[in-house]
């Protein structure tokens, strides 16, 4: 039982290896091919501020910061010290605590 788990976990994580290798290489070709490797997603930016004039309470404030384009990678996976598009737009509001 332990070494079926064992293999299986190998082979998920020999999976895994190999997708975010072909994803970095399709990436690296794009940006050799002058391919569109690189996205734009518009985010909110939202400034949380914590209230601490009542003891006890938890009161938050937010403050809304305006609209702010971020550059993405098309890829499956973050590279280039990029988040993905797909992960990006789904997630278009960006939270500062103060």
């Amino acid at each position: 039982m332990k070494a079926i788990l064992k293999r299986t976990l190998l082979a998920l994580l020999v999976i895994l290896c190999l997708a975010y290798l072909v994803d970095y290489a399709q990436l690296r070709y794009r940006v050799w091919k002058n391919g569109q490797p690189y996205g734009t997603v518009t985010v909110q930016i939202v400034y949380v501020i914590s209230e601490k004039s009542t003891p006890g309470t938890n009161k938050v404030e937010y403050s809304p910061a305006g609209a702010q384009d971020e550059t993405c990678v098309n890829a499956l996976f973050p590279h280039f010290g990029f988040k993905p598009c797909w992960y990006l737009s789904r997630h278009t509001e960006r939270r500062i605590t103060i």
